[in-house]
């Protein structure tokens, strides 16, 4: 059995974890180019200001896609190079990325825009960033510039990516920027962003020049059952991977009131309001999902009584375990029946260049073939899905983690910018050669 025909393979990246170029050419300053210059954010006080240079670079990375095969490429706008300043629009930020859209096309690759990867503008996070209502309306006017702009020859749209991440782990835990620790505010920069993101997807559907597919990417996963065989089993873990813990958190949380119009509660002291769902609730042409494992191996909100401790793991200690895959797009699907597209799936390795010359990661070879064969699996059972985007194109900024753990087909070095294919790139390449038909 292959992929579907016109099967969306693919690369994903974003913004701030490869343009660099964080002050040149008009762009304006993110949280990321300053919180991750300030002492204990980021892992050996590593930043994004030089990044991959994929800004510099942007033709030569083209080249690498081509040369992989890739259908489509995933990337996300900055913000702040679109809109250093609130009302204000960088010419120059739109020529690169008009640059980069035209050089995709050139090559027949897809270009899909993800609008949002976490870099908000230092003017936004001066008003209050997420905690503030006014960003619906500041997001839409980014948001309208970007459509006018791009949309007569972009056709693939995700407005926001990981809600659960740059909210949770930026405004709660304190981990990612803007590094605030504040758990009562959960449902007000939770309804914040739903009401910001509906209204961003009518105005993609409204304004676009050519008929946009429209979705969102959420970190997303599922607890595996038990007995994969067993009905009662599967049942258990259906209603786990959206009643219990990171069910709860990650998936039920966000998709409900958006996809299906229903307000949730949580713990007791988070909730969602009926009032605001006919605002909430929007049609969407596919879920974006991000899935790299699955929610039993979790330290938060995951199977306690499971012991990880000889389960392969990538270098960030992630389990890896293809199933979660397969039981993921299940579980969404049959919930919220919308087609779906893989928007990120990788693994970290503490890759290096041996002397050949070469990148020998094997482990990601096997780690791709894992999880691409229960996502086959998922399509041979009738599920939609439209693409597949691999975690990363290339290595490069990991957030607060730096630059140690990479995730890229393409190996960078960064201190002198040389890209090298690593082997598990031309794997990918034949898997795309053959529509998978070879896993």
């Amino acid at each position: 059995m292959k992929f579907p025909e016109k099967f969306l393979w693919g690369a994903a990246t974003a913004s701030y974890q490869i343009e660099g170029a964080a002050g040149e050419d008009g762009k304006g300053a993110n949280i990321w180019d300053v919180f991750s210059h300030m002492p204990g954010n980021v892992k050996n006080m590593e930043n994004g200001d030089i990044a991959c240079d994929h800004y510099h670079r942007m033709e030569e990375d083209v080249k690498l896609m081509k040369e992989l095969g890739l259908k489509s490429y995933r990337f996300s706008l900055s913000w702040s190079r679109i809109i250093p300043e609130e009302g204000k629009i960088n010419e120059k930020g739109i020529a690169f990325y008009n640059a980069l859209i035209d050089e995709l096309l050139a090559v027949d690759i897809e270009p899909l825009i993800t609008l949002y990867h976490w870099d908000l503008p230092v003017w936004m996070d001066k008003k209050g960033g997420w905690k503030t209502l006014e960003i619906r309306e500041r997001f839409l006017e980014y948001a309208t510039a970007a459509v006018d702009a791009f949309s007569d020859r972009v056709k693939y749209w995700i407005t926001l990516n990981e809600p659960q991440c740059f909210l949770m782990n930026g405004y709660m835990q304190g981990v990612h920027a803007p590094f605030q620790r504040d758990y009562l505010c959960f449902p007000k920069i939770s309804r914040n962003f739903m009401l910001t993101n509906a209204a961003t997807v009518k105005l993609i559907r409204e304004k676009a020049k050519k008929p946009p597919r429209v979705g969102l990417a959420f970190a997303a996963g599922a607890f595996i059952p038990e007995n994969e065989k067993d009905p009662d089993s599967v049942e258990q873990a259906r209603k786990k991977s959206f009643y219990k813990g990171m069910g709860t958190m990650n998936n039920r949380w966000w998709m409900d009131p958006i996809l299906l119009g229903n307000p949730v509660s949580a713990y007791g002291i988070y909730r969602s309001r009926q009032r605001d769902m006919k605002k909430i609730q929007v049609k969407l042409d596919f879920i974006g999902i991000n899935n790299y494992s699955a929610f039993n191996y979790s330290d938060w909100g995951g199977d306690k009584n499971v012991d990880t401790t000889n389960l392969p793991k990538n270098s960030l200690g992630w389990v890896i375990d293809g199933r979660s895959m397969y039981w993921t797009v299940r579980f969404l699907y049959e919930r919220y029946g919308v087609p779906i597209m893989i928007t990120e799936n990788g693994m970290s390795n503490l890759d290096t260049v041996n002397e050949a010359g070469e990148v020998c990661d094997d482990i990601r070879i096997n780690y791709m073939d894992e999880y691409l064969r229960n996502l086959k699996l998922a399509i041979a059972e009738g599920i939609p899905v439209i693409g597949y985007q691999h975690w990363s194109l290339m290595d490069n900024f990991e957030w607060a983690e730096g630059y140690d753990p990479r995730f890229g087909l393409v190996y960078v070095d960064f201190e002198t910018g040389n890209r090298t294919i690593k082997k598990s790139a031309y794997h990918y390449k034949h898997i795309i050669e053959t529509n998978g038909s070879t896993l």
